[in-house]
């Protein structure tokens, strides 16, 4: 009899020993191929619903422009890290960053060096590729490397998120005096005058389109409906957050809170859950309601019902904001990370070269800040 031999475990080869490949991806039908490999690898590094393909999918068959490539680092199967990168200017190339994607189109292991990753991505890109862009990177899951001659970091916003630990009462008890002052002042002018409010969450996929018609006149009441940004049937906004809606509530996996009064829709949250964590996608108001606070009202019992469900042995456990922490964020939270850009320069000559040729210029010079725009503020109204 052949003596069996024991064997012991391998560790995974280290990252820089792998190399990249590169995917076209022409429309989003060429990405569906690596869906399954690319939502492992996300589980696996991040769990966050809009890093999911059924997120990205209809991104980029809305706003996708063609030139799009899938970076695979190691077996395409099994990638060790991954990403979506686009060009964006003279020999440079981004992560995929649309202003509906929180974050850019990468993943990685947050033990990975996120350097030495870049570097063998750029050695990859189609040549002349003089500088990568990494956008709008979550320090909870990369830490920011310290800037040298062919790396830069850039700031670009804080985050904001409530844990949902302990129970709601507590956690009221802890926002300031102000806050649950005014909202006890607002609820009792609505009260007064006969007002019935009322907060319904609805999760099923032929709720989508008419949850996304109610946010779209809630959008149009404000800057939005004067700039003509505003959701509406037939905006490319509006097909993505319908297919991407219509995705997640297929997997039981999306929560669109609307808050009435009476039987009028006055304020919205458009929400998708992965694992542990809940993300406010979108925020809206009808303002000619502001002066009685309705988001805040809404987010209010919209808290109240996650904090007990998580008491109950719910799955959620964390609401994130991922959106620039504005003055209403800090009444309901006092927790922020930072969100940055980073840059990597095939040498170290380049960006002094772009700061010459953009000396007098006072556009950013880093190919990751040129890439993202400001990030897009979900507004809630002041309590009065």
């Amino acid at each position: 009899m052949t003596p069996t031999i024991p064997t012991t475990p391998t560790s995974p080869p280290p990252a820089g020993s792998l190399r990249w490949s590169l995917i076209a991806l022409p429309d989003a039908a060429a990405f569906a191929p690596h869906a399954a490999a690319w939502d492992a690898l996300q589980a696996r590094v991040a769990g966050l619903p809009f890093l999911e393909s059924a997120f990205l999918a209809p991104l980029l068959s809305v706003f996708g422009t063609g030139r799009e490539r899938l970076a695979l680092l190691g077996d395409p199967k099994a990638p060790r890290a991954a990403a979506i990168v686009t060009p964006a200017g003279t020999a440079q190339w981004t992560t995929f960053q649309p202003s509906q994607l929180p974050l850019g189109a990468w993943l990685s292991a947050g033990g990975d060096a996120l350097q030495p990753l870049a570097e063998g991505l750029l050695r990859a890109l189609p040549l002349p590729a003089l500088a990568l862009g990494l956008t709008q990177l979550d320090s909870l899951f990369h830490a920011r490397p310290a800037d040298s001659a062919r790396w830069r970091g850039q700031d670009y916003i804080d985050t904001a998120w409530v844990d949902l630990t302990g129970d709601f009462d507590s956690y009221w008890e802890a926002r300031g005096k102000n806050l649950r002052t005014n909202l006890k002042k607002q609820q009792k002018k609505l009260d007064a005058a006969g007002t019935v409010t009322r907060l319904e969450c609805l999760t099923r996929p032929e709720d989508v389109a008419p949850a996304l018609a109610n946010y779209g006149r809630l959008e149009a009441s404000g800057w939005k409906g004067s700039e003509g940004t505003a959701i509406a049937p037939g905006h490319p906004q509006y097909e993505f957050y319908r297919a991407m809606l219509e995705s997640f509530a297929r997997a039981g996996r999306v929560r669109l809170y609307q808050y009435r009064f009476d039987d009028a829709v006055v304020a919205m949250d458009l929400c998708i859950e992965s694992g542990g964590k809940i993300v406010i996608l979108k925020t809206a108001y009808d303002e000619a309601h502001k002066a009685v606070s309705p988001s805040t009202l809404m987010r209010q019992l919209q808290f109240q019902q996650l904090f007990d469900a998580a008491a109950a042995g719910g799955p959620i456990r964390r609401i994130e904001f991922y959106g620039k922490v504005m003055e209403w964020h800090t009444r309901w939270t006092a927790d922020a990370r930072p969100v940055y850009h980073a840059t990597l320069y095939r040498w170290g000559w380049v960006p002094t070269l772009k700061r010459l040729l953009r000396r007098g210029d006072a556009q950013p010079a880093d190919a990751a800040a040129d890439a993202s725009a400001e990030a897009p503020a979900k507004t809630e109204e002041a309590p009065a």
